[in-house]
């Protein structure tokens, strides 16, 4: 009768396994992992450094500003056309990508090393410059430009 009931507990415990592997869970559509569509990279929960935009109300979410740039560039989409917006990294929210201050030597996902301010900083650019700095490639991704930017 014993062994009767320890099979009966084993049984219950692989039910359970299984049911708990075919993703039965009650995510929120809010705490779903979201995946930079230019390179495929998770977004890190912090926010720190991601974007988005939003085009025919559908909303792409970028983990780093030059993703979003770049993304943009090969589909032919206007950044100033779209609803964009970047997480700050002083006041820690969402903010239009036009209305912000960058820096250009943060450690960012991709090491692009744009990082968005809502107040003016130091040796800050707009969005424009970064803009063309991702599309010249001048970015902390290019070991020529990052040994410049940090001077060694």
């Amino acid at each position: 009768m014993k062994s009767f009931n320890f099979f009966k507990i084993i049984f219950f415990i692989l039910i359970l396994s299984i049911l708990n592997s075919c993703g039965l869970s009650n995510e929120s559509e809010k705490d779903k992992l979201k995946i930079c569509p230019q390179c495929k990279m998770p977004l890190p929960k912090s926010n720190i450094n991601t974007t988005f935009l939003i085009k025919n109300d559908e909303i792409k979410y970028f983990d780093d500003i030059g993703c979003m740039i770049l993304w943009a560039n090969d589909n032919h989409i206007n950044l100033k056309n779209v609803k964009t917006k970047a997480f700050t990294t002083d006041t820690k929210r969402y903010m239009d990508v036009f209305n912000l201050y960058y820096s250009i030597n943060e450690n960012t996902p991709m090491h692009y090393g744009f990082g968005a301010y809502e107040n003016k900083i130091k040796n800050s650019i707009d969005f424009n410059e970064v803009i063309l700095r991702m599309l010249r490639g001048e970015n902390m991704a290019n070991p020529k430009i990052r040994k410049q930017i940090l001077g060694y």
